[in-house]
């Protein structure tokens, strides 16, 4: 059997070399034409690039300022909201020292995100000290309000399972501050 024509010579046959110089040149193509892009390819790109929306501050990643001694600090309710206007998310976080019975005072904090977000989100405002010896049962967030329903004792004579104080609060963002509204406090003694 003869060859046809054209099979016999040597450069005909695919070579490593040949198949180098062929990716070589693809790749040049392709990198040269990424240089050379429509202005609106380029726009379009960088808008995308600033459009995601910052995370919620992580209430987890938060060194609180309350002592528990031997026992760890809980994190029970979050909410994240734009409380300020600003167009960023901060979060309310409700913690208090973990117990196994009873309900331990509470303290709430609003937490911000700095710019750098592998930075551990900062508290930037209490709303509720634990030293205040309230105890948060529910937080909610409503439009740019929070609002919490507390518990506490009107004194230390009060069996510590049956607390006499019961208050709905609320927080809004006010002149560069949080303004705290609040409802009279009740007690177990108001209705005799």
């Amino acid at each position: 059997m003869q060859p046809l024509a054209g099979q016999d010579l040597l450069h005909t046959q695919p070579h490593p070399m040949h198949w180098l110089a062929t990716a070589t040149a693809v790749s040049a193509v392709i990198a040269v034409s990424s240089l050379f892009q429509p202005p609106a390819a380029t726009a379009t790109a960088a808008g995308t690039a600033s459009a995601p929306a910052a995370a919620a501050p992580d209430p987890s990643r938060v060194t609180f300022p309350v002592n528990c001694g031997p026992n760890r600090l809980d994190v029970v309710q979050k909410v994240s909201g734009d409380l300020d206007g600003a167009g960023g998310t901060q979060t309310v976080a409700v913690v208090r020292c973990h117990t196994e019975a009873g309900s331990p005072p509470s303290g709430v904090y609003v937490l911000a995100q700095p710019s750098d977000p592998k930075a551990a989100p900062r508290i930037v405002a209490t709303l509720l000290a634990p030293a205040q010896r309230l105890s948060v049962q529910d937080v909610t967030l409503q439009g740019r309000a929070v609002s919490a329903t507390l518990q506490g004792y009107s004194s230390p004579a009060v069996p510590r399972y049956m607390p006499d104080v019961h208050k709905t609060v609320k927080w809004q963002w006010q002149g560069g501050k949080f303004v705290q509204s609040e409802l009279p406090a009740s007690t177990a003694t108001d209705g005799a």
